[in-house]
């Protein structure tokens, strides 16, 4: 019986010596793990990021090309169809190229480098940053996510000027203005380090970024950048043949409807995607944004009975999406309550742009690009000092520089003072950019189509095609 154990024995040590250096092995591995850890992406964060950058493409195709075709002439339905895809299909090669680099790359506080261009250094392994310590998403799932923004943004300016643009121009444009304008605004709003490497890295933030400008999903880069933009363009550009003096109604109420609900189910990717991880700050932005647009929407339909006795259709879409706008800079810091006061201020000043200031000055804004993205952007950007306010329900601001994060100071005069600042810098930077873009291309290209061809329509004369056959 002895020898039978010692022979077990001698066995099991034998093995247990074999054994040793996987053993060793292993440990090793695990203390490596231990010491210098890669950053892992949390698996959840990334799917919700990968289903909000699907939301907000559909924001762009089919959301914003129904939403403005339906609101075209017959005879331009699409060519504003081809306009808006044409430019989120640019955009998207042109942001892999060099905007993604440009844009959320370190370099200075006005513009990224070119160290990522073309997507150098990139792979599945890398990670971004998130809002919080230690977590992150995929690389390619924060340059998907970002991407689609600068897909939907040069294709909001077309609508200022549709029916009367050269389809030529307008691609070379959106190629010089999203270099120009859009990535050195969205480096300067949204660029920093992430939370993990403030500590070790100050500074390292967009100017505006730096200056504590609060824009959680885009009032600035998107909305108020793409307002101006294309309000200077419809000035330069010029009115329409017969505008004042024919009929031009929107031929399709239907479509804009269509389109109008798809922008609204796509921003939820848009606001609560923003947040960059699935968590109650994101559940937050999606209620913000939920209740600001139907209270926007109401509020419109409200003015419209007061004023016309009539609720119209394409007066709640718009409010809906002048709402929309608002909550975009203020999603995930104001509260449910502050966010509907927030929608239903935009629809009035919103409103009163649309039919009052508009026909007082008489600039052709096709489909009130101005009057809705840029001014309902301004009240977003502006009302977010306000809303943001902890004394307010909002969630006010987090010290970064600190690890963990922690509450920082709030001051609403202040942070007013900031959110202004930010303001005026976009309408300055964006619009005296796209006039001097604007200007070149005219001389070289020309912007605008000839008399008989906006005449006859641009699908036939631009593009061969009618969108319908009858």
């Amino acid at each position: 019986m002895m020898k039978r154990i010692a022979a077990i024995s001698a066995a099991a040590g034998t093995a247990a010596f074999f054994a040793l250096p996987a053993w060793a092995q292993d440990a090793a591995a695990t203390a490596t793990v231990a010491v210098a850890a890669p950053p892992v992406a949390n698996k959840g964060d990334t799917s919700w990021m990968l289903i909000s950058s699907a939301l907000v493409l559909m924001m762009s195709v089919p959301g914003l090309a129904l939403f403005y075709g339906g609101l075209v002439r017959t005879k331009n339905m699409l060519s504003i169809l081809m306009q808006v895809l044409t430019i989120v299909a640019v955009a998207a090669l042109v942001w892999v190229c060099w905007g993604y680099s440009m844009a959320f790359t370190g370099g200075s506080p006005f513009v990224g480098g070119l160290g990522k261009a073309f997507l150098k250094g990139v792979d599945a392994t890398t990670v971004a940053a998130t809002f919080s310590n230690g977590v992150y998403i995929p690389e390619y799932a924060y340059i998907v996510f970002q991407m689609t923004f600068a897909c939907i943004t040069p294709a909001l300016i077309v609508g200022a000027f549709a029916e009367r643009v050269k389809f030529s121009s307008l691609i070379v444009f959106v190629v010089l203005w999203l270099t120009l304008v859009y990535f050195p605004l969205a480096h300067m709003v949204w660029y920093w380090a992430g939370p993990d490497f403030l500590p070790t890295q100050p500074g390292d933030w967009g100017y505006l970024y730096g200056k504590g400008a609060l824009d959680f999903a885009g009032g600035t880069v998107v909305h108020i950048n793409a307002g101006i933009a294309g309000f200077v363009g419809c000035i330069m550009i010029g009115k329409r043949i017969g505008y004042k003096k024919e009929p031009m109604p929107p031929h399709s109420l239907t479509m804009t409807m269509i389109g109008a609900s798809l922008l609204w189910v796509g921003w939820f990717g848009f606001n609560a995607g923003s947040n960059l991880e699935a968590n109650g700050l994101a559940a937050l932005a999606f209620i913000n944004t939920f209740v600001a647009t139907a209270a926007a929407a109401m509020a419109w339909a409200v003015i419209e009975q007061v004023v016309h006795k009539k609720p119209s259709l394409l007066g709640a879409a718009t409010g809906a999406v002048a709402g929309l706008v608002a909550i975009t800079p203020a999603a995930g810091f104001a509260a449910p309550m502050t966010s509907i006061v927030l929608g239903i201020v935009v629809s009035i000043v919103c409103f009163f742009f649309v039919t009052t200031v508009k026909n007082k000055f008489g600039y052709d804004d096709t489909l009130d690009v101005f009057g809705v993205h840029c001014v309902g952007g301004i009240v977003g950007a502006i009302g977010t000092a306000f809303v943001a306010a902890p004394s307010l329900g909002g969630q006010g601001v987090l010290d970064y520089t600190v690890m963990p994060a922690v509450a920082g100071t709030y001051d609403i005069g202040k942070q007013l003072g900031i959110q202004v600042q930010a303001v005026l810098i976009t309408l300055l930077y964006s619009g005296i950019v796209s006039a001097i873009l604007y200007f070149i291309i005219e001389k070289t290209m020309g912007l605008r189509v000839d008399a008989e061809t906006e005449s006859e329509g641009l699908d036939i004369a631009e593009h061969g095609e009618r969108a319908y056959n009858y």
